[in-house]
Order: structure tokens, then sequence, then C-alpha cells
């Protein structure tokens, strides 16, 4: 069996990792129908339906056997659920005022791209992989141009799901390998975690992106940080007291805390809109955190679970491993993956004022003076750009790693979407155990 980073490079040179939908008049219908599924009828018909066909609880009061083959999710399912979760709805509108900024406007935002969730100041640091019968993907939306708004009322267009997959590139022609066994996965999920015939939807976020935008947060707001960890002010931050307005800095690990949590966050939101998907379509599945993070990014340390196969290190001042990014794929913005910490700062300072960036006046966007807003954002000079890399590397130098106190990248939830096994629902629980959506399935999605 080839190694999964030799799979990785054959299936990324193949270029898109999914084909182009070519829908049925009843599939076309069955899209319709989903538009008009009630929000609330979502809402409060949500539950975790972790039983699908082809699956099996071997023992406890629950115990019980499919008869029934485990089935994939057709192609447009699979579409509309990553939609869902890691679409975007066309251009934000950013934060629209400050008064300590003013005449200019604030800059936070990572991107000009809104998003199916919410990310807090638009700094967007998450992307997607995902795994299924058919092989391991990575989805990158965070940077995606709207080519149109959505339509109210026409819920996930065709052209709109051909989008997203056209972003798709392939990773491997493999489900990830994941041992059913602890420490891997959390014990009560070594029954179906990753199931054959599920789509396990994999959001990650890039903690070190979110920690140097909330330094540059922090900073444009007139605040230092300062190492409470080692309990000493940050060398060099006295040269730059022009820039502060407050006296009384941020701890070191409250901005990492708070980075981490900002960003966990943005994940579960994505995650719950797809939860809500699943019941209106009539899937069963669920979001959980039971797989070993390490495991799933490939710091398992055992090289035949290579998960998503991440470049990772070790440290004797770490409790654990820290995964830094998928070389060419999804890269962090710490070391290796740039030479310095003032490298990481002006791609960050790219990503945001450069072509394509939210603040970049060429940049598209849904305002009536569109180059007039967008080139009206706060800038990044040059020494506010040597401010923030002067701290970010001190944390890098510091600690040996950046953030410094919690991990560099980030999974909290997954999104597992599945087919539930109807007999399970109706022998072991009650006739309110599923929606009409659920019995009606397979009629409306398979035409069965």
């Amino acid at each position: 069996m080839p190694a999964f980073a030799d799979d990785q490079a054959a299936a990324r040179a193949s270029g898109t990792g999914l084909d182009p939908l070519e829908l049925t008049e009843a599939e076309r219908a069955a899209l319709s129908d989903l538009a008009r599924y009630p929000l609330l009828d979502a809402i409060y018909g949500r539950r975790s339906r972790r039983f699908p066909v082809g699956g099996a609880i071997p023992a406890g009061p629950l115990a019980f056997t499919s008869g029934k083959p485990p089935q994939s999710l057709s192609d447009l399912e699979r579409a509309v659920v990553l939609n869902t979760v890691a679409g975007w709805t066309g251009w934000h509108f950013g934060i629209s005022h400050h008064p300590g900024y003013a005449p200019a406007a604030p800059n936070y935002s990572g991107s000009a791209t809104g998003r199916t969730f919410g990310s807090a100041a638009g700094f967007h640091t998450s992307e997607f992989f995902f795994t299924d019968d058919s092989g391991t993907y990575f989805l990158p939306t965070r940077d995606a141009a709207p080519d149109g708004v959505y339509a109210e009322g026409a819920g996930a267009t065709e052209a709109q799901l051909g989008r997203v997959l056209s972003r798709v590139v392939r990773l491997s022609d493999r489900r990830v390998h994941l041992p059913r066994t602890e420490p891997y996965l959390e014990g009560h999920n070594t029954w179906i975690a990753n199931h054959p015939g599920s789509l396990l939807v994999i959001p990650v976020a890039d903690i070190a992106q979110q920690m140097l935008a909330n330094i540059a947060f922090f900073a444009q707001n007139g605040f230092a940080l300062y190492d409470d960890v080692h309990q000493r002010p940050i060398p060099g931050v006295e040269n730059y007291s022009d820039l502060l307005r407050f006296t009384e800095p941020m701890p070191l690990s409250f901005v990492e805390q708070y980075s981490l949590t900002e960003a966990t966050a943005e994940l579960m939101a994505a995650v719950h809109n797809g939860h809500l998907l699943l019941g209106a379509m009539g899937l069963g599945g669920w979001t959980f955190d039971g797989i070993d993070r390490l495991t799933m990014l490939g710091a398992s340390g055992d090289p035949d679970i290579p998960g998503l196969g991440f470049r990772y290190d070790t440290d004797s001042r770490w409790a654990l491993s820290n995964p830094t990014g998928l070389p060419g794929v999804f890269e962090a913005y710490c070391r290796p993956h740039y030479a310095s910490m003032a490298d990481a700062v002006e791609a960050l300072a790219e990503r945001k004022f450069g072509p394509g960036g939210p603040y970049h006046p060429d940049t598209p966007g849904p305002f009536a003076d569109n180059a007039m807003v967008r080139g009206a954002a706060a800038p990044w000079d040059t020494r506010f750009r040597e401010f923030l890399a002067l701290q970010a590397t001190y944390i890098d130098e510091t600690f040996g790693k950046f953030p410094g106190t919690v991990p560099t990248v980030w999974i909290m939830n997954y999104l597992q979407a599945q087919h539930i096994d109807l007999e399970f629902y109706d022998t072991v629980l009650t006739d309110t155990a599923v929606l009409s959506t659920h019995r009606d399935h397979q009629r409306v999605w398979h035409q069965g």
C-alpha cells in the first residue's frame, strides 16, 4: 500500500478531486424542496442520530445489527452538506466603525468573503478537510471570491454547489485510516466514528494566524502583550510606547486562550449548521469531538496511522506534539512554513491589504463606493508591522513555537453525515425518534 504522502502528491497532481454535478430532475426537485424546509423544524428536530445502515452496536441495552449494507452519500447530498458547512454567501460587510480609528475604518478582517458561519471580526482562519469512501479531500473556502450573492428563497442552487466542488482538492483516494480503538477514538465512538458509508467533515483552524490577528487587534487598540507565564515584559515593547494608549498590557496566556476560543466558536458554528441540515435532508449523523486530534492531523507517532499527514514537531517544553500544517495545502502562519514570524506578519498583511484582500481598493464588494470604503481602512505601516513581529518573535523564541501555550493548529468538532437505519429507530426507540424527512429520504433523494 503506498504511503499517504505518496497518495497526496499523486492526487494533487491530478487536480480537482470531485466531478461536476450532473443532476436528474428528481434531484433538482429534492434540492428545491429542501430550500423550503422550516428553520424552526430543523432546530427543534435536531438530534444526534448515530445508527447508520450497515452499523452495529455489539452489546448493551441498545445492541442491534443492521440488516442493510452501508450506503454512501450521493454526489448531490455530499455537495449540499459541504456547501452548508463550508460554503460562502457573498461579500461580508466588515466592521463598520470605531471612534479610535475615525476617520479611517477598522482593519480587523482577514478575508472579504462572507461564509455560511460567523467569524470573530471576519478573521476567517479555518478551512475544511473531509473524507468518505471515495477518498480524502481539502476544501479551501476562506478566501474564495464570491461571483454572486445568495438569492433569498433559492436555497443551494446547482451552480452554487458546482462552485464549491470546483475548489475541492483530492489528497488521497482512500478514507482516512483511524483504528477503531482507544486512544485514537474515544471508547464510545469506536463502533461508529468514520464508519463506512459516512461523510466525515473536519474543520481545521490556524491558531497561529488567529493569534497574529489578535496581536494586531490589541496593538491597533493600544495594548501590548505581557509574558505572564514568565512574569516579564516583552523586551523592546517600550520602544513602541507611541503606539500604546493603555499602560496595563494584555496577558499573553489570555490572548492565546482568547484566540483558541474564538477559532473554536468558528469551527463549532460551521458544524452546527451542518447538523441542522442533516434533519432537513433526512440524513443521520451528529457533531462530536471524540476523534483524537493529533491522530487526525497526523501526529499519532505511529507511521501506520498517518491521519491527514500534517507536519508536526516535538519539544521537551511541550506537553503534546504540535502540528503546524500540511505543506502546500494548509500551512499555519508560523515557522517552518515561514522563515520567521516577521515573514508571517508580512503574509498576513498581504492577505488583508493585498489584491483580493478586504482592504484592497480593487477587491469587489457590497458597498456603493466600494473602492473608497475598502481603501479607507487604517493601514499597517512599517512601524506597526515591526511591533507585531517583535511580539510574535518573542513568543516563538521563548516557547519554541507560535502560539506559545496553545496548539498551532486546532480541531474542535467533526460533523459526520450518514444514512440512518430506520429499523433500529423503530425497534429500540419510539416513533418520535426520526423526522418525516428521514422516512421520506430514500424516495426523495434516491427515488427508492
